[in-house]
């Protein structure tokens, strides 16, 4: 059905990446005083993209005979086991421990791909958020739109808002979504290109979910920055992302229903852009409270390591070889009355 992967191939051009030594050093240093001993073996992973893991996810809208089979043919096997929390019977994610790429797709206008390539650990976010028939969802940062494929494998939300501030990344999000979704479908849908700080002014109280991925440090990217002035610069502006994250989580809960519930993620180890910004949001924000996810990350231990320490309403996916998915940070939030 497909061409057997070229591991060896795939691996020496991963190989010909330049790890930016600004960058190693910067996490380095900040990562041994937040993660102890797991660091080391989180940077063997981070700086060695060929042992990197994508899995596949399916895409409902487009059923595809004989890609499973082609897919148990080379090693992968359903991602998730049946004892989630949520677990829609329509989200088919397959996963391999073997590093490598499943062939892409290319984007053809008018015609839908039948999978779509990701860090596995990019599902936990969608499962934590729980969507459900008829909910009214918003997507607050949606590019480059992974996460919100992902959610409609899972439900048909009532209206389903995707939201992505950045010009660019915004064209990315319309072809993703034109890539996987049908016409009827995309009835049920709105992109736009609104600060996302300011929606939850715009339409206040308006959704029962809202999922923010927020703009964050990514680790994997970050290391392998081409020009070190650049990288330089990205360090500086770190500091203010937090303060980024923040806004966006505040607006997101102004856009929640009472009773509504949010799920905040990120791509980065980084503590200030996690559980700081969960916390402060917590702390400032009294209709807010934490949702239990530890039953959804003892269901998934099997396929992803997380860092020991954290709250119940928070994980931190930690990638290791064999299992090299993650970072990625999740943490769910319920609204419990008016602001």
């Amino acid at each position: 059905f497909f061409l057997p992967l070229k591991l060896e191939q795939k691996a020496k051009g991963r190989l010909q990446k330049q790890i930016c030594q600004v960058v190693l050093d910067h996490f380095e240093k900040q990562y041994t005083a937040e993660l102890g001993d797991a660091w080391s073996t989180v940077r063997d992973v981070l700086t060695s993209p060929w042992c990197w893991q994508h899995a596949v996810l399916l895409n409902r809208f487009s059923p595809s005979p004989g890609l499973e089979s082609s897919l148990a043919e080379q090693g992968f096997h359903p991602a998730f086991p049946a004892a989630l929390p949520y677990l829609p019977a329509a989200l088919r994610c397959y996963s391999s421990t073997a590093p490598g790429r499943f062939p892409a797709q290319k984007h053809q206008p008018g015609r839908l791909k039948d999978y779509y390539l990701l860090n596995a650990a990019s599902l936990l976010p969608v499962l934590a958020l729980e969507v459900k028939d008829g909910e009214d969802v918003l997507d607050l940062c949606a590019a480059p739109g992974g996460k919100s494929v992902a959610i409609l494998q899972c439900a048909s939300p009532g209206h389903f808002h995707c939201n992505e501030y950045d010009d660019l990344r915004s064209r990315w999000l319309e072809q993703t979504i034109e890539s996987f979704i049908p016409d009827p479908v995309m009835n049920l849908i709105t992109v736009s290109k609104l600060d996302g700080r300011q929606i939850g002014d715009l339409q206040p109280e308006f959704y029962d979910k809202v999922l923010v991925d927020a703009p964050c440090s990514n680790d994997r990217s970050w290391l392998f920055s081409g020009d070190p002035q650049q990288a330089v610069l990205r360090l500086m502006q770190r500091k203010e992302l937090s303060s980024l994250q923040f806004q966006l989580l505040r607006s997101a809960v102004k856009a929640l229903r009472p009773g509504g519930s949010l799920v905040y993620s990120t791509c980065t180890l980084s503590r200030a852009e996690n559980s700081d910004v969960i916390s402060l949001a917590l702390s400032s924000c009294r209709n807010l409270m934490p949702v239990d996810i530890s039953g959804m990350a003892r269901g998934v231990s099997q396929e992803f390591t997380f860092l020991s320490g954290t709250q119940h309403h928070e994980l931190l996916v930690l990638p290791e070889k064999g299992r090299a998915w993650g970072p990625m940070y999740v943490a769910k939030l319920k609204k419990v009355s008016s602001t």
